[in-house]
């Protein structure tokens, strides 16, 4: 299940950015340059109180563009009110409410998520009257909070939390419902850049033409759902638009299918990437893989147009960059196709079922300790001063993707290179192609 998304609006400089990151925990500034629609969101995995979610900032909106939507405020307000569980919409406190400001907060009005209306830039949260002026907006009691300094951040967050346990519950529910008495639907988004050939793939394996094909860069424009049933198991399959470089985007119409590929995204279980063949790998490609693998999805790499490389040499170099430059999704299967033809396409069946059989197996943990024991045995660890790390267990903990905790000594000292090391060890031994897996380590004296 995609974790639940707090989208955070509001026109420029009133704090988004700073409120993300004191949320996020995270240090770096987040920049948006651009006026009216801001292309350039920025998604950060944050939690509270235990739960773990997906922050997005929507970037700074504006009255006054021309563009496809009337303006940029109806864009912005509009992809928060149909994505987001919850709705963070941020206003000036030293500045006052502005036509900006009221021009959101009749577009959220009209929406059915909650709207939290926080009121920044207050050194002194709780003093009613620098909050009297935005109950004009009508979203309820504002939240007085200073993202620089984290004054009021914590109680806003209990209340947020509050509402994204209640949209898990009831998207659970929906699921159960959905799935009840029979075999569970295998969610695939199909993803990669614009014209590698994603809509020919989905018509190949929906077996009709409902995604238009075109060699137009970018007509798909919006995520395209097919319910389809193969060898006796069903699957939604998503055709998305193509996710090119976030700074690239130009339109809102375009804008619209880039959150919603983003969405499809958070909602797949398997991700198919299609890469261009004869165009080869780009740093778009590794861009559209790695919001994939941030969003814990299993992943399976398809060369499109394999047909149209000429020679081995030619389709070797290929390969052999995928191998150099996708390090970080090296579980994922690489499978070469021609969608146009049919040709091997039947092959990208298994690598689904593959990857989603491993993005839901569980281990036992005796069988995990075994394998502890083994690696305990050939004597590699780490050591930190006269700390040396001594694995105690690990248990299982979570899948879909899988994860585990390992209990030590002396988590702290844990470094990339060890975790690198663990998780091809676990490959290694257990069946986990196609998937991510997740590590955790806590102390155990």
């Amino acid at each position: 299940m995609p974790l639940p998304l707090v989208a955070i609006v509001g026109r420029p400089n009133v704090g988004k950015s700073t409120l993300v990151n004191r949320i996020a925990e995270a240090d770096e500034a987040i920049v948006h340059e651009m006026r009216g629609v801001t292309r350039d969101r920025s998604y950060h995995q944050a939690d509270w109180n235990g739960l773990d979610f997906m922050l997005v900032d929507t970037g700074g909106i504006e009255v006054g563009s021309d563009d496809a939507f009337q303006n940029s405020i109806t864009a912005q307000a509009l992809v928060a009110t149909e994505q987001a569980d919850v709705i963070i919409f941020v206003v000036d406190g030293k500045a006052g409410v502005n036509t900006d400001d009221e021009a959101v907060a009749r577009i959220l009005h009209k929406s059915d998520k909650p709207v939290f209306l926080v009121v920044n830039k207050l050194d002194n949260p709780g003093r009613l009257d620098e909050l009297w002026e935005f109950y004009q907006l009508g979203l309820g009691d504002p939240w007085s909070v200073s993202a620089l300094h984290g004054h009021g951040t914590g109680d806003l967050l209990d209340e947020v939390v509050l509402k994204l346990r209640a949209a898990e519950e009831a998207r659970a529910q929906d699921a159960v419902e959905e799935d009840e008495g029979d075999d569970p639907i295998i969610n695939v988004a199909i993803i990669g850049r614009p014209n590698a050939g994603k809509s020919s793939l989905t018509n190949r394996l929906t077996s009709n033409d409902r995604s238009i094909v075109s060699d137009v860069a970018g007509t798909t424009r919006d995520a395209i759902d097919t319910l389809v049933e193969h060898d006796g198991k069903r699957y939604r399959i998503v055709d998305t638009a193509g996710l090119r470089r976030k700074s690239q985007i130009d339109e809102d119409v375009e804008y619209y299918g880039f959150v919603r590929a983003m969405r499809a995204i958070d909602r797949a279980d398997v991700a198919l990437l299609v890469i261009d063949s004869p165009i080869g790998l780009t740093n778009e490609d590794q861009r559209v893989a790695g919001y994939a693998t941030e969003r814990g999805c299993a992943m399976a790499i398809i060369l499109n147009k394999w047909d149209l490389v000429e020679g081995p040499e030619a389709k070797e170099r290929i390969r052999e960059r995928i191998k150099d430059r996708m390090m970080f999704v090296g579980y994922a299967p690489v499978i070469a196709i021609s969608a146009l033809t049919g040709k091997k396409v039947d092959r990208v069946w298994e690598a689904i079922d593959g990857c989603y059989a491993a993005y839901g197996r569980k281990i036992p943990t005796n069988r995990l300790n075994t394998w502890l024991t083994e690696i305990r045995e050939v004597g590699h660890t780490i050591s930190k001063g006269k700390a040396m790390l001594r694995m105690k267990y690990v248990t299982q903990t979570g899948s879909r993707p899988p994860a585990f905790t390992f209990f030590c000594n002396r988590p702290d000292i844990v470094d990339d290179n060890y975790e690198r090391y663990l998780e091809n060890r676990l490959r290694k031994t257990f069946d986990l192609v196609g998937t991510p897996i997740r590590l955790k380590f806590k102390k155990k004296d």
